[in-house]
């Protein structure tokens, strides 16, 4: 049995008329019938009354016209669903990201994602470390991860997105907030509340590095993960931060911002995926995920 016979015995049942299914169907009227006496004989039974004047079904051939309508219409179904998957316009997207754009640039794209893409099932998981995200890209438990390089694994596809310039975050009434900008070399006598170092997170690597090329070693006091939990932590006065200007947008009491001179340094914010996955979903998130940052450059002074 073939699908084709369920196609074949539909139109039959339907039109009640050999001749006119035959038509229906773009087929000779002789084929059909040999196609639905072959049916009926691996059946076993008979689906269909004929005589001279008229062609009617049996009580049998009521109850598998009834499956076979649903059959086909499961099989049409999933053709339908594969193909916009295959298009990308349907399915589940799980998106992983870092702290700062968790509250800027994410937003956005879930709202963007929702009115472009209906069908897809968005999820996001935020406030997730660079090295976490490519531990949960490599397990299949995200799809789409948007962090900060660098991402040095082959098995990876990476797109940059955007150019973050760095901001001190200093407690309000700070000494230093007195000021329109401020240099590294500024904040070697400050304590620092920084995101976690040794390699779990990349902005705490930034630091590090901004500090020893200066000439000094950042005095952390307190080390975190999130960076809504950094910034409260500076907002509570337990030390200053240095942070990617779109943690701005957490706009927590308490916290003043300053630009972070030369205006050059700063840090790249990289949408990367895996290079085994031809997914047309992943790559539409991810250029409307660079219009929706494309957008955000031109907006700004």
């Amino acid at each position: 049995m073939e699908l084709r016979h369920l196609r074949y015995f539909r139109s039959v049942a339907e039109e009640l008329h050999f001749g006119r299914a035959a038509q229906r169907l773009h087929i000779a009227q002789p084929p059909l019938s040999q196609q639905i006496r072959q049916l009926e004989r691996e059946l076993g039974v008979a689906l269909l009354t004929r005589s001279t004047r008229s062609v009617e079904l049996t009580p049998a051939g009521q109850a598998y016209l009834d499956r076979a309508i649903a059959i086909l219409a499961a099989v049409d179904d999933a053709a339908d669903v594969a193909r916009r998957v295959a298009e990308g316009t349907t399915g589940r997207l799980t998106i992983g990201c870092v702290g700062s754009a968790t509250y800027s640039v994410l937003p956005q794209l879930v709202r963007a994602l929702r009115e472009l893409l209906p069908d897809v099932d968005v999820r996001v998981r935020g406030e997730m470390l660079a090295p976490a995200q490519l531990t949960a890209l490599a397990a299949g438990q995200i799809d789409l991860a948007l962090l900060r390089p660098p991402v040095v694994d082959p098995g990876l596809c990476t797109e940059i997105v955007r150019r973050d310039s760095l901001l001190v975050a200093l407690p309000e009434g700070h000494r230093l907030s007195r000021r329109k900008g401020l240099a590294i070399g500024d904040l070697r006598e400050e304590e620092f509340v920084a995101h976690v170092g040794g390699g779990r997170s990349v902005m705490g690597t930034v630091v590090t590095s901004l500090c020893a090329e200066a000439g000094f070693t950042p005095l952390v006091r307190h080390e975190v993960q999130e960076t809504s939990t950094l910034v409260t932590l500076v907002a509570a006065g337990l030390g200053v931060a240095i942070v990617p200007a779109p943690t701005a947008a957490l706009d927590v009491a308490g916290v003043a911002y300053r630009p972070l001179r030369p205006r050059a340094l700063g840090v790249d914010l990289v949408a990367a995926w895996s290079a085994s996955a031809h997914d047309q979903l992943i790559r539409r998130a991810t250029a409307t995920l660079c219009d929706i940052a494309s957008e955000g450059a031109t907006s700004r002074p």
